[in-house]
């Protein structure tokens, strides 16, 4: 008895080549029990046809999963599913009853939080998706990342790969963002000052794990990357927020008690302001008379279209109380999680012993493909074709703000990839957001990124990473409709 071809089909948008998808359809088929030992698969001429695939397509797979031991050839008789082939399990569900487990109480710590900023998973088929840190495969290399990643899987680098770091990571990825990657931001920093991390929420995580206690006080911005103050809150330190000014964060508003701050000179995150020399000096000045330490999140420094950044703060530190953060998430793509944080010896043997007890290190493989991608040039090309359409979208959406008679509460004295925007105080964004997505058009809420119960209402976010220059004018026009319309 043979397998009907009516079985198999190819899914429109389905991950990897044709030959990849027919060998998972026909292992996934074996696996779950619906194809047995000894039942023949079609012919790779009617499987074809089916398909809507070359012959030839067909017989590669089937001579794969042949050399994999799922498939077994009979002469010319054709193909069948291998007696060595992996045999499902048979056993009979549990069927589920009901628990008896309190929740209210086996919950020793509760980390669900209402301040999550939703992202929909399908923002792609958004006309207008004004969506903020998404990478726009348009503008991603994926053909070079590629390469870098099969090098990356070579014999040379096979330790890489394989071997287990424990505390460490990989010397050519450190080498290169101490060599070129921090000098562009003013910073010198060894090897043993320098951590990889699963991106900048990993980085700001061990630092305030290292750096707070329950006695102790962080100072953030108000408003905020919202995920960092969750993230202090659950630490139950006591988390002073401080409201931020055209320049960034105030140093005079320093509490007398502050032992941690954390701050995003140089791209305040979410408003863009940028804050000046003047204001930075004065704040490490006011940290050393508290004797406080610094947490700079320096995101987004690359996207710098319109100015060169201002020198990082960490590279005015002369104390080595300033703790530095980077990340490849915006620069590269945010599924990629690699980040690192720069600081004083002492501090980073710390934060390398308490990533190893969480996480060991980042995968091997994906540090040496970013360390390829880095040391070939990839990197920098990358982010010069990034920062010339940004420049455009930017411009664009400068021209159709102005047109419509929207309010621009901060645009970003380098650049970026955001605007933060103000509606009148009568209209509540979170609402607006959730009736402008039956227009297909994604606005981001600010309600999450303020502190405190009396949070305003009427800020939101508008991304161009991901939105294409000729979508951008008529994506605000239905923004501006639906302010005025209340």
């Amino acid at each position: 008895m043979g397998i009907s071809v009516d079985t198999f089909f190819l899914e429109l948008n389905g991950h990897g080549t044709l030959q990849a998808q027919i060998q998972q359809m026909i292992a996934e088929g074996i696996l779950s029990g619906r194809f047995h030992v000894g039942e023949k698969l079609p012919s790779s001429r009617k499987l074809a046809a089916h398909l809507g695939v070359s012959r030839i397509t067909v017989t590669l797979a089937y001579t794969e999963l042949l050399a994999n031991d799922y498939l077994t050839a009979k002469g010319r008789s054709g193909y069948y599913v291998s007696e060595n082939a992996p045999v499902p399990p048979k056993y009979t569900p549990v069927q589920k009853r009901a628990e008896t487990v309190d929740w209210d109480t086996a919950l020793a710590r509760r980390f669900v939080d209402a301040d999550v900023l939703p992202k929909p998973s399908d923002w792609r088929e958004y006309s207008y998706p004004f969506i903020y840190g998404q990478v726009d495969r348009t503008l991603f290399d994926h053909a070079n990342w590629r390469l870098c990643a099969v090098r990356a899987l070579g014999h040379k680098d096979f330790d890489s790969l394989t071997a287990d770091y424990v505390d460490q990571d990989d010397p050519l990825l450190v080498e290169f963002i101490a060599r070129h990657t921090l000098p562009r931001r003013g910073i010198t920093a060894r090897p043993e000052e320098i951590l990889i991390t699963l991106g900048a929420q990993n980085a700001l995580w061990l630092a305030s794990r290292i750096l707070l206690t329950h006695n102790r006080t962080a100072v953030i911005e108000n408003p905020c990357y919202y995920a960092l103050r969750s993230l202090l809150n659950h630490w139950d330190c006591k988390v002073t927020p401080l409201d931020v000014d055209r320049d960034g964060l105030p140093p005079e508003a320093l509490p007398q008690d502050t032992d941690v701050i954390f701050t995003t000179p140089s791209h305040q995150s979410p408003t863009t302001a940028t804050m000046p020399v003047s204001r930075r000096n004065q704040l490490l000045d006011h940290a050393r008379d508290l004797d406080a330490m610094v947490v700079e999140d320096d995101y987004e420094f690359e996207m710098a279209f319109l100015r060169a950044p201002s020198p990082a703060l960490k590279s005015m530190d002369r104390d080595g109380r300033v703790i530095y953060v980077g990340s490849f998430s915006k620069s590269l793509f945010p599924g990629l999680r690699l980040g690192y944080m720069v600081g004083s010896e002492p501090f980073i043997r710390e934060a390398r012993a308490l990533r190893s007890l969480v996480l060991r290190h980042p995968p091997g493989h994906i540090q040496r493909t970013a360390a390829y991608f880095l040391s070939l040039g990839h990197y920098d090309a990358q982010i010069r074709r990034m920062s010339k359409e940004f420049e455009q979208r930017r411009n664009t959406m400068d021209k159709a703000i102005d047109e419509h008679g929207l309010t621009v509460a901060g645009r970003g004295v380098m650049g970026g990839s955001s605007m933060w925007m103000a509606a009148p105080e009568s209209v509540d964004t979170t609402r607006l957001a959730q009736k402008l997505q039956t227009q297909s058009v994604h606005i981001e809420p600010g309600a999450p990124f303020f502190s405190g119960p009396d949070r305003p209402q009427n800020f939101y976010r508008l991304g161009y990473s991901s939105i294409s220059s000729q979508q951008i004018a008529p994506g605000v026009k239905l923004i501006a409709d639906a302010i005025r319309a209340g």
